[in-house]
């Protein structure tokens, strides 16, 4: 069973050698109704952990590849093992995903972003409302499993996008710096919304952490051409080590 990975203030600390679960930032009823208690629980308990066992399966007999990040390792899939690609990759961007995902809810979310990025997403939308309109679309048309994300472009001042990846894609794979992403696997919402997507996409709303999508998009746009460090200037968003 993974270990929990202890939250120390805003970031926390993996042992050289072995992938840990973080630990939810609230508790398992916190985001109640929109987000149901026994779905976050069996969410982060079972999914979560499952891709973190998984990996630290996958990589037991490479020590070599212990050392290195979640996010490396969905990012390097030349480096990785052939026969043992997709198990490390698949399980890799469960990993880097679901830690994202969890930062991007709070207790105390929904509302409209403001600041920088409300500005950025009513240039490059129209507006909010449209914003979310074509989030919940894209959510809801995606076929099977997958995530949907709001993505900016690299470049500073880089435009924002939706889009959405399959299993457990990342727009980092396609060169674009994920902001925003909510989980359409059936596991997400299935307990309380059953089979109405479309429901759940929209309660969520209620519980978007805008101040951390903020914090992602700022940072970004602060670091985007000044950094010589290539792991600072296309990673700035996180705060962990996955």
């Amino acid at each position: 069973m993974a270990e929990i990975m202890i939250r120390e203030g805003s970031a926390a600390t993996r042992p050289a050698g072995k992938q840990l679960l973080p630990a939810l930032p609230y508790d398992h009823a916190a985001l109640e109704p929109h987000i149901d208690a026994r779905t976050l629980l069996l969410h982060h308990g079972k999914h979560h952990a499952s891709y973190v066992d998984n990996l630290n399966t996958a990589l037991a007999a490479y020590p070599d590849l212990q050392t290195r990040s979640a996010l490396w390792l969905l990012l390097n899939p030349g480096k990785l093992p052939q026969g043992m690609r997709a198990a490390i990759r698949s399980n890799a961007g469960g990993h880097v995903n679901h830690c994202m995902f969890w930062d991007s809810m709070s207790a105390k979310g929904g509302g409209a972003p403001t600041g920088p990025l409300g500005d950025a997403i009513e240039r490059d939308f129209g507006s909010f409302e449209l914003f979310k309109e074509r989030f919940d679309k894209a959510g809801a048309k995606l076929f099977g499993s997958g995530w949907v994300w709001l993505v900016r472009a690299r470049n500073k001042g880089g435009k924002l996008g939706v889009v959405t990846t399959p299993g457990h894609g990342n727009p980092l794979e396609q060169g674009r710096t994920p902001l925003l992403l909510n989980d359409v696997w059936e596991h997400a919402y299935y307990l309380k919304h059953e089979h109405r997507r479309a429901d759940y996409l929209r309660d969520w709303w209620r519980v978007v952490n805008w101040p951390e999508v903020a914090r992602r998009y700022e940072r970004f746009e602060h670091s985007a051409g000044r950094s010589s460090d290539a792991k600072i200037a296309r990673f700035p968003w996180t705060r962990r080590l996955f």
